[in-house]
């Protein structure tokens, strides 16, 4: 059945249409023919009522002639007594039998049958009408033949036979061109689209004039392919980065190893040993932040329950035994959030060791509540600062405002980038805020509620 049914939405909508006017037509077709015969019969049958009403008034005023005139729209007349004897006829049933065998006791009696009294060959709509005359009762019998009716019947017929395939057709037509035209600009989305590649990220489909769905259609296909250029000038972007800061530490690296097989004096391995390790340790650093980009980019997803954030903050800092400067908290207590522990705890760390790379003497730590439902982490160092310009550039991946410091200690230019991922990952943000001195980076993550029963996260 599959197989017959159109492939195509323009011959599927030119079917549809085509069938639904078909059975429309069809439909009022027979009606109109219905009617039609319906209303000429009721003319024939009006016709003989009169004749045969005038002709009973007579009978019954004793003035019945032989031979009765026809009035307008009758066939014939006749008139029979009660013993089957036809006493009055029109002149085309003169010396006839009685046309038929009815006998009401009163009023009138109505029935049509095939064949006719007179030569025609019509229906006829017979009439019966009983009357009491000075010589008994006298049923008179009046027709009218359905000649008319038939012949319009017919004419109707032959038109409705050669008009409804003409209209069909036309609708059909119509359908088939007017779905053409609305489809066109759809092929041309398609085929632009088709011919789209990932080196070609930049070509967009045509918007058609009209404002209407398959505009906005294109509107939004031109919309994902923004996003789409735009991620993939991210990830080319990120894949060079990426590339020119491993390249750094495996250069030097490969350096010290070389000045090591060049110089085999066991005086000098300590010190090339201890550089090496420090860049494999920056390598091993860079490898571990790139895969957790990776991650959070694919959006995988993580185990998050209830967690305890104060908890978690104390015990990260109590952790951090070698910090340069102490980290002097400030933890407001049973705070608690929905989230990961291991993505926080590396969200908190990333920020407390960007503050102590940039810290003089303080790094601050505060957590607390606001009335708006959510936890507020704050870390503040009393470094440098971020200026008003670059308060969103911090976060970008790779970004060092004072590059030869940062690499120097060992940062990545990723360390903000993941802290916010994360914070976004949580449903919450990660912002510079502004501070008269140092740097304050502030996180809001929302706090954890009880979900009625069979809900989750």
């Amino acid at each position: 059945m599959r197989r017959l049914w159109p492939a195509s939405v323009r011959a599927r909508a030119t079917v549809g249409a085509t069938a639904v006017v078909a059975v429309a037509l069809g439909a009022g077709a027979l009606a109109l023919l219905a009617i039609l015969h319906a209303n000429l019969s009721a003319d024939a049958e009006r016709a003989s009522v009169q004749q045969a009403d005038t002709v009973a008034q007579l009978a019954a005023q004793g003035r019945l002639p032989d031979l009765v005139p026809l009035a307008h729209g009758a066939d014939f007349i006749q008139a029979v007594d009660a013993n089957g004897r036809v006493v009055a006829a029109s002149q085309n049933l003169a010396g006839r039998p009685p046309v038929a065998n009815l006998r009401p006791a009163s009023g009138t009696l109505r029935t049509t049958w095939s064949g006719s009294p007179v030569d025609d060959d019509h229906d006829q709509r017979m009439v019966a009408v009983t009357t009491r005359t000075p010589t008994g009762p006298l049923t008179i019998y009046a027709g009218t033949s359905l000649r008319q009716a038939d012949a319009a019947k017919d004419i109707t017929k032959a038109a409705l036979t050669v008009g409804l395939p003409l209209l069909l057709g036309t609708v059909a037509w119509v359908t088939w061109w007017v779905t053409g035209r609305a489809l066109r600009p759809v092929e041309a989305i398609r085929a632009e689209v088709a011919d789209i590649t990932e080196h070609r990220l930049h070509r967009r489909v045509p918007v058609p004039a009209a404002e209407d769905e398959i505009a906005r259609l294109a509107r939004t296909m031109n919309s994902t392919l923004d996003r789409l250029e735009e991620a993939g000038a991210r990830q080319r972007q990120f894949i060079a980065d990426a590339s020119h800061e491993l390249r750094s530490p495996i250069t030097v690296l490969r350096t010290q190893l070389e000045v090591a097989m060049a110089h085999p004096a066991p005086e000098l391995w300590p010190d090339l040993v201890k550089d090496a390790l420090e860049d494999t340790v920056r390598l091993q650093d860079l490898a571990s932040d790139l895969l957790m980009l990776a991650r959070m980019d694919a959006a995988d997803p993580v185990k998050t329950h209830s967690l305890d954030l104060t908890e978690l903050c104390r015990a990260t800092v109590a952790a951090r035994h070698g910090d340069r400067i102490p980290v002097h908290t400030e933890l407001q207590p049973d705070i608690t959030v929905t989230g990961n522990r291991s993505w926080l705890t590396r969200l908190l760390t990333n920020l407390l060791d960007n503050a102590q790379r940039h810290a003089e003497q303080q790094v601050r730590l505060t957590l607390r509540t606001d009335p708006g439902g959510t936890a507020v982490l704050e870390v503040r160092d009393d470094g440098p600062g971020i200026p008003d310009a670059d308060r969103d550039r911090v976060f970008e991946r790779f970004t060092r405002l004072d590059d030869a410091r940062s690499r120097d200690h060992g940062g990545t230019g990723l360390g903000l980038a993941i802290a916010r991922d994360i914070a976004t990952h949580h449903r919450g943000t990660l912002t510079a805020a502004p501070s008269p001195r140092g740097a304050l980076l502030v996180a809001r993550l929302p706090l954890h509620r009880e979900h009625p029963a069979g809900e989750r996260d």
